[in-house]
């Protein structure tokens, strides 16, 4: 008589659970290991320096989550947000303040629309795309700048005070972060913006069969991704006071790493805000240990690669226990 072999659930369920959770394990693990390492790490100040040194990044690591979910990609954000702070210097010197950040985001969503267009009703591939877009984005920031840096001056006095400001020991700019990444978890997981999002990427043919205008989703994400990445660019400004074409260069990379760290998978459908943002808090740990460790610039390049790889295996590898 023939016995039927029963799954293996205790290799099934740990799979599972790193597959869910390993972003949390991997910040536990960090935290653990830098506090040990460092006196200082644990406490307000270098934590609060963490997460403002990561607000630009985190802007971005949430439009890029709404594109992945689609089964996107936009490596058009760096070149955007260097094109936000450049503009935005520009604009603030001959406008009110309020209507140069308008402006500034405007010009973001125009980035993001144009690569939504492209990418959802003349199905160009959105890596060639936005890559394209990247290039014109930089160039323009360049062009409007002359390559120089660009002084805010008194008239950008209000935009610097943001930048440089706290509230109970919170900097401006971690507030503002912190509160777009509530607003995504909330439109995500509560709306049917969010749920259909995350659909497309899923089957984006069920959905269009459904009677559902898949492309005018696809473009939405692009926009929100241009808009956030523009105001990336002002955030950067904010804290120096100047508006620069050089600022944001491989900070798509960034986002892409925090994004998919956070357990999001790239073939669309599946990820969370609140992942996300343990996924750049996990990218502003690491670079902030090193530099409390000393370590030299170009090699923190090197750590900080071999770190992620160690995360993505610690995500995608655990499928191992569920086969």
């Amino acid at each position: 008589m023939s016995t039927v072999t029963k799954p293996d659930t205790r290799r099934l369920d740990f799979g599972d659970l790193m597959h869910r959770y390993g972003t949390f394990v991997i910040l536990i693990v960090l935290l653990a290991v830098a506090s040990m390492l460092s006196d200082v790490f644990l406490t307000q100040r270098n934590l609060m320096n963490v997460l403002r040194q990561v607000a630009a990044t985190g802007l971005m690591a949430v439009g890029m989550l709404f594109v992945i979910l689609t089964r996107g990609i936009d490596l058009s954000v760096g070149s955007v947000s260097a094109l936000g702070s450049v503009v935005s210097a520009v604009l603030v010197q001959q406008m009110a303040p309020g209507l140069a950040i308008g402006a500034t985001l405007v010009v973001g969503a125009a980035c993001g629309l144009v690569s939504g267009l492209l990418v959802a009703f003349l199905r160009l591939p959105a890596f060639v795309t936005t890559l394209a877009v990247m290039t014109i984005a930089r160039g323009a920031a360049f062009i409007a700048s002359s390559g120089q840096p660009i002084r805010m001056g008194e008239a950008g006095q209000t935009i610097t005070a943001f930048g440089t400001g706290f509230v109970a020991g919170v900097p401006y700019p971690v507030l503002l972060m912190l509160a777009v990444f509530v607003v995504a978890g909330l439109v995500l997981t509560y709306t049917r913006f969010g749920r259909l999002v995350k659909a497309i990427g899923s089957n984006r043919d069920a959905v269009r069969l459904s009677g559902i205008s898949v492309s005018r989703y696809e473009v939405a994400v692009y926009v929100i991704s241009g808009i956030l990445a523009a105001a990336a660019g002002i955030i950067s400004s904010s804290r120096t006071g100047i508006g620069s074409a050089n600022i944001g260069v491989g900070a798509e990379l960034d986002a892409i790493a925090a994004v998919v760290i956070g357990g999001a998978s790239l073939m669309g459908g599946r990820g969370s805000a609140l992942n996300t943002f343990v996924g750049v808090f996990i990218l502003g740990i690491i670079a902030n240990l090193m530099n409390l460790a000393n370590v030299p610039g170009y090699h923190q390049q090197v750590f900080m690669g071999v770190i992620i790889i160690g995360a993505m295996l610690l995500q995608y590898g655990s499928s191992f226990f569920r086969r």
